[in-house]
């Protein structure tokens, strides 16, 4: 009887037990939902946008003018500073001009005496012309005054190009600049002795416009060869400390071979520089535009995030759930990348937050400095659980 009783009192504890168990994995089970996950979005926007190339190129000037005298002679005078800009025709260097006014003066003589003694022989010639008709002289002395007056003649052009010789040699006394452009460190001071076609004097480079210099792949020049069918090709210059402020320009010159070396082909950019912020030897970043986008989807290029089986992102839709959308991205377009395929615009795309969210699962959209966003259309349906 005693043993009866507690097999029934054991009984009573084991289904109690199990009542009890059951009840609490109920309530549990029912009050378990995941929280929404806190996430900021952004509407996919539309826009044409450039298809280009990035490419690192060189700055070069246009001209760069070596300057060398064209006379030999000693530096009297300097006009100008090291690093100046100077325009085409404006004084440079002077050298001592005295020996060149010297020999220009005695040209000039040598050019008024054979003038004289050609007026002299015409004179001559003259007067034989009309004695050897009437036979007072012989025909000899008549061809000899003839051959004078031509010698004569002969004599006046050979001083005169003397003359034209000696003051273009004089002119050569003043050095000017053959471009507009910047000077250089000048090579020689007041003083020196330079030597005709010889003494490098300073060198001068034109700044505008300026040339960007810069390689693009074998690979690419189809692409380069068949937009450039359809015009001018644009491009966009920028300098490494300044990549916010683009310099724009267009594509001059496309080189007529492959390097074989490196399999690249040289292009040459020309841009306007009136503020002279590219310098020559300096590097600097160029994009290549080739075409434009119609119509272009684009989102930030944080949303987008990979898995084994490529690119995707999250999309809130109107219920306030988070849907896995796998997409193909292009090229980058500043903070934004645009999106070829999976993706329409206008759709709120998550932009940050995506660790915590499941899909399907419900999403809590939040305002730009991670603060509560107002009710929209795309979080109205994830309310409290």
């Amino acid at each position: 009887m005693r043993q009866r009783d507690r097999n029934l009192t054991f009984l009573a504890l084991f289904l109690a037990a199990g009542l009890l168990f059951n009840s609490c994995g109920k309530k549990k089970a029912q009050g378990f939902e995941r929280p929404p996950a806190p996430v900021t979005t952004v509407a996919a926007a539309q826009r044409d946008v450039p298809v280009y190339l990035d490419e690192v190129g060189k700055c070069v000037a246009r001209e760069v003018v070596t300057i060398q005298p064209q006379i030999s002679g000693r530096i009297t005078e300097l006009h100008f500073v090291d690093g100046a800009d100077v325009q085409k025709g404006d004084l440079l260097f002077t050298i001592d001009p005295r020996p060149f006014q010297a020999a220009l003066d005695a040209a000039e003589a040598n050019l008024t005496q054979a003038k004289a003694a050609a007026d002299f022989a015409k004179v001559q010639y003259e007067r034989g012309k009309m004695l050897v008709e009437t036979k007072a002289i012989a025909q000899q002395e008549y061809d000899q005054r003839k051959n004078a007056l031509d010698v004569g003649l002969a004599q006046v052009e050979q001083n005169t190009a003397a003359v034209e010789t000696a003051r273009l040699n004089l002119q050569y006394c003043s050095i000017r600049s053959p471009i507009d452009g910047r000077t250089g460190r000048r090579l020689v001071d007041i003083g020196n002795v330079v030597t005709a076609n010889n003494t490098s004097l300073l060198t001068i480079q034109r700044l505008d416009p300026i040339y960007a210099d810069f390689t693009v792949t074998e690979n690419d020049l189809t692409a380069v060869q068949q937009n450039m069918k359809r015009g001018s090709l644009q491009v966009e210059v920028r300098l490494p400390d300044e990549p916010a402020k683009p310099i724009p320009g267009s594509l001059t010159f496309l080189d007529n071979a492959v390097q074989n070396a490196t399999g690249t082909v040289n292009l040459r950019a020309t841009v306007p520089n009136r503020d002279h912020r590219l310098w020559p030897g300096r590097f600097v970043k160029i994009r290549l535009i080739l075409a434009t986008l119609p119509g272009a989807i684009l989102i930030p290029a944080a949303a987008p995030q990979q898995s084994a089986k490529g690119e995707f992102i999250y999309v809130v839709k109107d219920d306030g759930t988070a849907e896995f959308r796998p997409i193909t991205t292009g090229q980058r377009q500043g903070d934004l990348v645009v999106v070829e395929s999976g993706l329409k615009a206008g759709e709120q795309v998550v932009v940050s937050g995506q660790i915590g969210i499941a899909p399907g699962g419900k999403v809590h959209v939040l305002g730009p400095e991670g603060k509560n966003a107002a009710p929209s259309e795309a979080s109205k349906g994830g309310g409290k659980s």
